[in-house]
C-alpha cells in the first residue's frame, strides 16, 4: 500500500490518499481547529447558563434562529426564536436572569463534528449536528432538542465569533416553552 506524502491525516488513517472536504475547501488545519473550539465552547458556555459569554460569541450584527426543520426546509421566515442582533441577544439574556420564572433544569449539549461547506479568508459556513438533554431536579433526563446547527462564522480581532447560528431542529413538538438558547 502506498501513501501519499501530503501531510494529510485523513490520507495517512485511510492511506488512501483520500482529503478531507475541510482541507478540499482550503480551510487551514489550525482555522479547523479553532472552528471545533469554538462549538465546544458554546455548548460548555450555554450549559453553564453563562450568558455573558454566550453574547461574546456573536458579532454585533449577528443572526440567532431557532427554526422547525419544515419551515426552514420550505424558506418559511416563522422561527420560534428569532434575534437579529447581539443587543437582541443580550436582551434574552437579561430576561432568563431577571424576568423569567420556570421549573429549573440543566441542558447538556452533545455537538457534532463541524461538517465544513463554504470556505472564505475571514468566513466559515459549517453545519453540525446536535442533541440538547434537559435534566430537571428529581426527574429523569430527557431528550429535549435535536437537530442541526448552520453557522456562518467571521474571524474577528479576538478569533472566530458567529456571524449566524441558525438552530434547525427537527421535531414539530417542542415544550410548552424554550427558556435557554439551544
Amino acid at each position: 500500500m502506498t501513501m501519499k506524502t501530503s501531510g494529510n491525516a485523513t490520507a495517512a488513517a485511510t492511506g488512501r490518499g483520500e482529503t478531507s472536504p475541510a482541507l478540499r475547501l482550503g480551510l487551514d488545519p489550525q482555522d479547523y481547529l479553532e472552528l471545533t473550539q469554538l462549538l465546544a465552547t458554546y455548548a460548555a458556555v450555554v450549559d453553564a447558563a453563562n450568558w455573558d459569554a454566550w453574547c461574546a460569541m456573536f458579532i454585533d450584527d449577528c443572526i440567532y434562529k431557532l427554526i422547525p426543520r419544515e419551515n426552514f426546509e420550505r424558506g418559511l421566515p416563522l422561527a420560534t426564536m428569532d434575534f437579529e442582533s447581539k443587543g437582541m441577544l443580550k436582551d434574552r439574556a437579561f430576561a432568563i436572569r431577571e424576568t423569567l420564572f420556570h421549573d429549573p433544569y440543566y441542558q447538556r449539549h452533545v455537538v457534532g463534528a463541524p461538517r465544513v461547506l463554504e470556505v472564505h479568508p475571514d468566513r466559515i459556513v459549517c453545519e453540525s449536528n446536535y442533541a440538547v438533554f434537559r435534566t430537571k431536579l428529581s426527574e429523569l433526563t430527557t431528550v429535549f432538542n435535536v437537530g442541526r446547527y448552520l453557522d456562518t462564522v467571521v474571524r474577528a480581532d479576538d478569533g472566530w465569533k458567529f456571524a449566524s447560528r441558525l438552530c434547525i431542529y427537527d421535531s414539530e413538538m417542542i415544550p410548552n416553552s424554550i427558556i435557554y438558547p439551544v
